[in-house]
């Protein structure tokens, strides 16, 4: 499908229509802010139900090609359906592992047999991916990750743990970087990628409970666990190579994801609307001069972000820092988020440290909820110290802390 203003315009009012029609009310119990926080089986069953429906509709995946369940259309489609889940108040799409890593990697480098077997059912939900990467001592430096995988035979033995594997007590398969040579010279060269299985002896995944009280991050123990020797991607000792271009991904340095409605959408209209229940010495909070001051930052810090995102799209205005924009979007956006969610508790007063289980709680505490969750997109694919360290270095030019 040929992107033209005719077209793109006559499909926005279709999709719009659509989201009308089938967008799923209130379920009448708590779903997640992200897709970080999936952790009952109540909301599991209900978010793929909803990612099933939307892929049976076309709109998931929708520049993928067509022989992996895709529509073969041109990617401005896609961002038009993202833009209405937004606009729409749309359930987020919580396979996002799947969805914007792992198919995007194995599009890219994926054998056919790879992309045949997984590609379609990452985009119909009937199958959950999670991450390995992170582990208990090893967070931000992949390069020391200590997950062994030996080979024996037709299969590698894996040994270890990881942390932070969002959706692991759920997932089908797992994104796994492991060790499988102790003797490189540099340590990078001894880590392998595998597109390992969770649903085998030795595998063990225990959820995590938030400061919120929810549920979504797992530790995952290897013990002793036999996965295939066909589940790894690309060469032994290929792994880091195959971790940074997961990276990309994951940190929006590069396109293909198959939706960007991973996380429930909470802008300064949003904010704002809720300063109108909120008074500051007896006059609307929107009143006080230091509140304004502090709505036109975030307002000046949503326009450059804004801004920002159109000019990285735009090859001719990159070529002084080719890769400067799309390496700070995680950066920019998530920090962001989290000042605009701590403004939001912060209005309240001291209404503000009240929690969802308190009766008295400001709209069963939103905003307090919303700020808790933000924290675990400034950590996951990089801290935002990380990503600081990273446009530092590659983007401006400073010397390596």
């Amino acid at each position: 499908m040929t992107a033209t203003e005719t077209s793109l315009k006559n499909f926005q009012s279709d999709v719009d229509q659509w989201m009308a029609e089938n967008v799923p009310k209130n379920p009448g119990f708590l779903l997640p802010l992200t897709f970080l926080e999936v952790g009952t089986e109540q909301q599991l069953d209900f978010l793929r139900d909803w990612q099933h429906k939307l892929w049976s509709a076309g709109f998931l995946g929708m520049h993928w090609p067509t022989q992996y369940g895709g529509q073969g259309s041109d990617a401005a489609y896609q961002g038009i359906v993202d833009k209405a889940l937004t606009a729409h108040n749309a359930p987020i799409i919580f396979n996002t592992i799947g969805l914007n890593w792992t198919g995007p990697l194995l599009l890219d480098v994926g054998t056919e047999e790879d992309r045949q077997r997984y590609i379609k059912n990452i985009l119909t939900g009937d199958e959950i991916w999670c991450q390995g990467f992170s582990e208990p001592d090893h967070g931000s430096d992949l390069g020391n990750v200590q997950t062994k995988a030996v080979r024996d035979g037709d299969e590698y033995i894996v040994n270890g743990s990881k942390i932070w594997t969002t959706l692991g007590n759920y997932a089908d398969h797992m994104i796994l970087l492991a060790r499988t040579d102790n003797t490189t010279a540099r340590k990078y060269d001894g880590l392998s990628f595998f597109l390992s299985p969770m649903r085998v002896q030795g595998v063990e995944a225990r959820p995590i409970r938030k400061v919120t009280g929810e549920y979504g991050f797992n530790e995952t123990f290897f013990t002793d666990a036999r996965i295939p020797a066909a589940c790894l991607l690309g060469d032994e000792g290929g792994g880091w190579r195959m971790a940074m271009k997961t990276l990309e991904y994951e940190r929006g340095v590069i396109a293909g994801q198959a939706s960007a409605h991973s996380m429930q959408s909470i802008g300064l209209e949003d904010l704002m609307d809720a300063m109108q229940d909120f008074e500051r010495d007896g006059a609307p909070i929107l009143q006080d001069a230091m509140i304004r001051d502090e709505l036109v930052k975030l307002a000046i810090e949503a326009k450059a972000n804004s801004i920002s995102d159109r000019r990285a799209a735009i090859p001719a205005l990159n070529t002084d820092h080719p890769f400067g924009i799309a390496l700070s979007n995680k950066y920019r956006h998530t920090e962001y988020a989290r000042r605009l969610k701590m403004m939001g508790a912060h209005v309240q007063g001291p209404q503000g440290a009240l929690f969802m289980d308190d009766d008295q709680s400001y709209k069963g505490g939103f905003w307090q909820r919303a700020y808790f969750a933000n924290f675990g997109t400034t950590i996951g694919g990089g801290t935002t110290q990380i990503q600081a360290n990273i446009i530092g270095e590659h983007v401006l030019g400073l010397p390596k802390s």
